[in-house]
């Protein structure tokens, strides 16, 4: 899609919001390569943006990266005026005042995913007519669920398929250069990108909406209704002929927050039909199915993703072989290798207590035999019903420095179950591998943030690997 250069080059563009993660730097990679008018700014300093800066120039070439302004170690309100456009990283809160600045001067605020979506299906129809976007939301089981949609409609080689949306290490507004006409677009999403398609106006053609739990509280100031409106964007702007897939307890709050949307749409069990609230059940995927996936909350995943697939009249013998190829995607339970007896589980996106709840359960014939390694810092998250789940599955809890941990201790109380506290993952797993006997399994779901003792979920996960990896 050449024509897209024509929208960014020479546009006046503020990046708020670079990181480590992957998503800003192949934005800025990409904006840059279109010929924008770049300025680049992070709270974060020079050197801890070291392997992202150098990423970029090493894509972009000297030239183009001296043209870049960067403003690191903190943000200036002149980055926020007289700009064509700002693009706002997803967990930057729309009421800061940089954003505030951005909106007195009446510069649009832009996200990568929305802003993704808006030109792939708006800037250039001749182009872009037919792009389906199918859209994954959800406190639990998105990441799991979009892959899967993925692979099923990759496996159906029916149509080109690409991800975008919160994937690690991938930009979306570069897929600009490669997406074709009849080409789908499968984005994760989460509260954060869907404020983009709240301010958009914009929702994907087919959306599923796994559940809502509590999360993200330090965000939303212990308001559930502001994270479920950020969440509801994903289907408050579909169209006719769009089709909702969505837990029992989502279409409940839908039915109550927004019952003149939920009056457009007819609903019902899973059938091949379009243009439809849809209400699967595990019982959607056969039970004769071998699937390798532990957990009933795993089978509802799946369930979502085969429903989408049977929207988009993908054979069911196509659905049933990907759906049992399926292993699942790195730091959601996943199963990283057995030693000595000893099987070890990298479960690091478990950012909730209702993750580890789910991570127990699915673990539930070994019951007593788990030693797990969980806290960091709090989101305003309640620990009360982790905390029984807990004492009743695991044999040792070994818990990272931070204030979900100050939390955790203080919710167990007296207990006979050993409890340490470490504050970074090689002593942590050296204690937790030493709890540890043949038939056992370290099980890491931390169940709070990261921050603190790791640059985020993934540092926590792939450290946590590389301990494991280390065994002989």
């Amino acid at each position: 899609m050449k024509a897209f250069s024509k929208i960014f080059g020479g546009k006046k563009i503020t990046v708020h919001g670079l990181g480590l993660l992957g998503r800003g730097i192949g934005d800025v990679i990409f904006l840059a390569k279109e010929g924008a008018d770049l300025t680049v700014t992070d709270l974060k300093t020079r050197d801890q943006l070291k392997p992202s800066l150098e990423k970029i120039k090493k894509e972009v070439g000297p030239v183009l990266y001296k043209k870049i302004k960067f403003v690191l170690g903190g943000h200036r309100l002149e980055d926020f005026k007289n700009k064509d456009f700002i693009l706002k990283s997803a967990d930057i809160p729309l009421n800061s005042t940089h954003v505030a600045e951005a909106r007195k001067n009446k510069i649009p605020i832009k996200m990568d995913a929305s802003w993704f979506v808006e030109l792939a299906q708006g800037a250039c129809p001749e182009q872009s007519r037919g792009i389906k976007i199918i859209g994954v939301t959800g406190t639990r089981g998105k990441s799991t669920t979009t892959h899967l949609i993925h692979e099923i409609l990759e496996l159906a080689k029916t149509r080109k398929v690409y991800l975008g949306g919160n994937v690690r290490g991938l930009a979306t507004l570069p897929l600009l250069k490669k997406i074709k006409a009849g080409d789908i677009v499968v984005m994760e999403l989460d509260s954060w990108q869907l404020q983009g398609f709240g301010d958009s106006q914009i929702s994907p053609n087919i959306s599923v909406f796994t559940n809502l739990m509590v999360d993200h509280q330090n965000y939303y100031k212990n308001d559930m209704d502001l994270y479920f409106a950020d969440k509801a964007n994903i289907f408050l702007n579909q169209k006719e002929g769009d089709s909702l897939v969505c837990g029992q307890e989502v279409l409940s709050l839908i039915r109550k927050k927004y019952p003149a949307k939920l009056a457009k749409l007819a609903t019902g069990q899973v059938k091949n039909f379009a243009g439809r609230a849809i209400v699967p059940d595990a019982g959607v995927v056969p039970k004769n199915w071998k699937i390798k996936l532990l957990g009933e909350h795993n089978r509802l995943n799946i369930a979502y993703a085969v429903t989408v697939a049977r929207i988009m009249d993908i054979p069911e013998k196509i659905i049933k072989q990907a759906v049992e190829n399926y292993v699942g995607i790195p730091g959601r339970l996943e199963f990283v290798r057995e030693v000595k007896g000893v099987r070890y589980y990298n479960d690091t996106t478990a950012t909730t207590p209702d993750g580890v709840i789910a991570a127990l359960k699915a673990l539930d014939k070994y019951q007593g035999k788990i030693v797990l390694l969980g806290g960091g810092r709090d989101k305003e998250l309640d620990y009360k019903k982790y905390v029984p789940v807990v004492k009743k599955s695991v044999k040792a809890l070994v818990l990272f420095k931070g204030t979900a941990t100050d939390k955790i201790i203080k919710t167990l109380g007296q207990t006979k179950l050993p409890v340490f506290v470490f504050d970074n993952m090689p002593e942590a797993f050296v204690w937790s591998n030493a709890q540890a006997k043949k038939g056992d399994i370290v099980l890491l779901s931390p169940g709070a943030a990261s921050f603190g003792v790791f640059k985020n979920e993934f540092d926590r996960g792939d450290q946590f690997t590389e301990q494991v990896k280390k065994l002989k």
